[in-house]
């Protein structure tokens, strides 16, 4: 316990999964949190939870496939807090901002819509460079951790998630690329592949049961990660001073899903 006392902390669309997973983690190990999400209501559940076992948190909703309220959850968090030692990009958007959906839906590259790719390439890779360049003047000079979610469905060319899969791969672009410039700034960029069981996942599960099925009987170790279990850990380790020369890497936690082929 307190491997994060005195770090303070953003997670993005920590609501709910692996992000609420990690915001609770956080707290546990000493941090003080930034619930950020779009719905306040749910924020207000994961902020109390954290609270009522004796950590800090507070929630700022914020929809991050807008740039400017990005940059003012970053200000709300610098002032009741200080400056930031630890982001982590979670939030992810799926389908169009009109229509937005809980998970990916199924479309051929052919049948790929403009709109669609323009809503998940602006929540997923515009919202974690964003989001990035929010947090780097408070870490410049001091150091801090950045963690970015992406996919191994990217890596691999997962069919009919074209438009995620887009977003994906350049959040691993853009990690890699920020790890090598702010490196001098002593800011590690690292990038987490996660293949667990979500809400996410579940309704996916839902859209696509035969595939979701032939997915998850494909990873090595036979079960699907637990965001609490398997992700916390791993989480606060990124996030900790025990990981203190690691940068630019992808660190796959998918129970060995990418390698299944």
């Amino acid at each position: 316990m307190g491997q994060l006392e005195g770090k303070v902390a953003i997670v993005t669309g920590a609501g709910r999964g692996i992000g609420k997973a990690t915001a609770i983690a956080y707290a546990q190990e000493g941090a003080k949190v930034v619930v950020a999400s779009r719905t306040q209501a749910t924020l207000d559940g994961v902020v109390k939870q954290i609270t009522d076992a004796g950590g800090t948190a507070i929630g700022i909703a914020c929809d991050v496939g807008h740039k400017d309220q990005i940059f003012a959850m970053v200000d709300k968090a610098v002032k009741a807090f200080g400056p930031i030692d630890i982001l982590v990009n979670n939030a992810q958007g799926f389908g169009t901002e009109a229509n937005p959906q809980k998970s990916t839906v199924f479309v051929s590259v052919q049948d790929t819509d403009d709109v669609e790719l323009e809503y998940t390439f602006r929540t997923g890779a515009l919202a974690s460079l964003w989001a990035m360049q929010a947090v780097y003047p408070y870490m410049k000079g001091r150091g801090g951790k950045i963690i970015n979610f992406a996919s191994a469905a990217g890596m691999t060319g997962d069919p009919g998630n074209t438009s995620y899969n887009i977003a994906k791969e350049a959040i691993r672009v853009i990690t890699r690329t920020a790890a090598r410039e702010w490196g001098p700034d002593g800011i590690q960029v690292n990038t987490v592949n996660p293949f667990l069981r979500t809400d996410a996942w579940e309704n996916w599960e839902k859209a696509r049961p035969e595939d979701v099925k032939k997915y998850a009987e494909s990873v090595p170790l036979k079960r699907l990660g637990d965001p609490v279990k398997d992700g916390g850990p791993l989480m606060v380790f990124i996030a900790s001073d025990a990981n203190s020369y690691m940068t630019g890497h992808d660190f796959n936690l998918d129970g060995g899903w990418e390698i299944h082929a």
